[in-house]
């Protein structure tokens, strides 16, 4: 019981204690604000100076890139082979995976799926150093190109060249302008086919087919003619409609529609499918 009353005691010194201090802390706060108060320059002072505030925290660029990289690496398999492949495409370089993890924050040496899957690419070449783009044909310039194109008289799908080289389509184009090749729609893909256009090499027409080619009357108008192409699913090369609507717009007058006349070869008649004789086998030609 002594000891009770002896802790009570101590307990009420220190609370007074504590008590005192606080006081005493009070004390020096008031007294320092008047001091402050008093020696505060009036406001048409020229020495008062307002204090800007502070800007606000943001998140540093760095941090923004430390997301992203975090992201690409913790997304899918299939994305981040895909990176890689666009990168190697695009640049056309042989690259270490050092150089890849650099360019498109792909680190390969700690993926290990994403490493394999890499190496045994069809359209990835590994040397064991330095992955770089494989494309089915490795071709350079459009000199090989045409020599490529030769090699398939059955036709050559575009989508297999195109890849080969940078400005493969543009070369590809040119030749096509060239006559070098013809660029023709497959009927059931609707994808482009290459085909050598060499008038050396010889080719048997059936009789069949001589026969179809014959009895086929095309549409007078242009505009016909376009809507059968796109009915079949081809591309015309030609607007006539927009071609027309621009000479109206410029005050050109439409040509007007002729009397249909029958048109016979003659020996003058310049044959542009020279290298298929076999379809003009049998037509009349006036002096022969």
């Amino acid at each position: 019981m002594t000891s009770l009353k002896e802790s009570l005691k101590q307990f009420q010194k220190r609370q007074e204690k504590c008590q005192t201090t606080l006081t005493n802390i009070a004390a020096k706060s008031g007294s320092s604000r008047a001091t402050s108060h008093k020696a505060a320059p009036s406001s048409s002072s020229p020495l008062t100076t307002i204090k800007s505030p502070a800007p606000a925290v943001k998140f540093s660029n760095d941090t923004e890139r430390l997301q992203h990289i975090n992201s690409i690496r913790k997304g899918p398999v299939g994305a981040q082979i895909k990176r890689v492949i666009d990168l190697l495409l695009e640049t056309r370089q042989a690259l270490t995976p050092e150089q890849i993890n650099e360019a498109c924050y792909v680190d390969m040496n700690s993926n290990k799926a994403v490493f394999d899957s890499l190496r045994n690419n069809p359209k990835v070449k590994y040397d064991g150093k330095c992955f770089s783009y494989k494309s089915k044909y490795e071709l350079k310039d459009k000199a090989q190109l045409r020599v490529q194109v030769r090699k398939y008289p059955e036709g050559i799908a575009v989508i297999d060249l195109k890849d080969s080289y940078p400005t493969v389509m543009e070369d590809l184009q040119a030749l096509k302008t060239a006559g070098d090749i013809w660029l023709l729609s497959n009927f059931d893909s609707q994808e482009d086919i290459a085909y050598p256009n060499d008038p050396r090499v010889v080719i048997k027409v059936d009789d069949d087919l001589k026969q179809l080619f014959r009895g086929i009357e095309l549409p007078r108008d242009m505009l016909d003619i376009e809507k059968d192409l796109q009915k079949n699913g081809m591309k015309p090369a030609t607007n006539t409609a927009k071609r027309r609507a621009m000479a109206q717009v410029h005050g050109i007058p439409p040509k007007p529609k002729g009397k249909k006349k029958k048109h016979e070869i003659s020996k003058r008649t310049k044959l542009t499918n020279s290298h298929l004789p076999e379809l003009f086998e049998n037509l009349n030609v006036p002096g022969s």
